[in-house]
């Protein structure tokens, strides 16, 4: 009898780009490739942070460097990941967040989210895709707001339902191409951006209702999910979304 062996999450000789790397869930993500043996090439708008980050990566013995980055201007994108040699695997964790009452939204906050977390997630994956030479893997940082509503969101659940269909039409196309494209859909973690709104009696009293676990979520509840797509563990898994939500979407 042969017993089927565990596939490896190890990611050894592989390359990942993780966009917002400076911080937060994207700081997450890059270190749990960097740790499971990926190089990773961090990438941010603001040097401080990310420079910082990548030096801890160093100090821990893991392979990153930095890549100053605004995905918002698709031709610096284009060029940045052009001079890179093809990546295995990008983690799109960069987006942004303007809430507000759908009747107070103006267009330029509008433009602004879906400027970033759609039209600019669409790009990079297409910019990645063309260069990838093997299976690769795309993951892009979604949101629970991908599969309902929320108050004083409808610009960002828009942008992040839009996000969803995207990575379902990609994924269609490049599975031929053994390109696999997922989100993973967080609810709300305690990361520096979201420190105002735990702030709010009020608001954080809503969050923890929904949340049937009962607690809200850290950043380390996204690297096991992170690295498991990224790796040979998950190489059947493509279009879908994996929620890291305790149970918010359950309803």
């Amino acid at each position: 009898m042969t017993l089927p062996r565990t596939p490896s999450m190890r990611l050894d000789g592989k390359r990942a780009l993780v966009t917002g790397a400076s911080s937060g869930i994207g700081q997450a993500c890059a270190v749990a490739l960097a740790d499971a043996g990926a190089h990773v090439v961090c990438a941010a708008r603001g040097v401080e942070k990310l420079s910082a980050t990548v030096d801890e990566m160093a100090s821990n013995g893991w392979s990153a460097e930095t890549l100053l980055l605004d995905l918002s201007d698709l031709e610096a994108t284009k060029a940045a990941v052009d001079a890179q040699d093809p990546f295995d695997i990008v983690v799109n964790s960069a987006g942004l967040a303007r809430h507000s009452p759908a009747l107070d939204t103006t267009p330029e906050d509008y433009d602004a989210v879906m400027g970033l977390n759609l039209r600019s997630a669409y790009f990079l994956s297409i910019y990645a895709a063309r260069r990838m030479t093997g299976a690769g893997s795309i993951i892009h940082i979604s949101s629970q707001m991908g599969h309902v509503g929320g108050i004083d969101r409808a610009v960002y659940c828009a942008s992040k339902h839009g996000l969803e269909g995207m990575v379902k039409a990609m994924a269609i196309e490049w599975g031929p191409r053994q390109i696999r494209v997922n989100t993973i859909c967080p609810t709300f973690i305690r990361t520096p951006l979201t420190a105002v709104t735990f702030e709010n009696p009020e608001r954080a009293a809503w969050i923890t209702e929904k949340i049937k676990l009962g607690r809200v979520g850290e950043v380390e509840d996204i690297m096991g999910a992170v690295l498991y797509l990224a790796s040979d563990a998950s190489s059947l898994v493509t279009g879908t979304s994996m929620l890291i939500d305790g149970g918010w979407t359950a309803d």
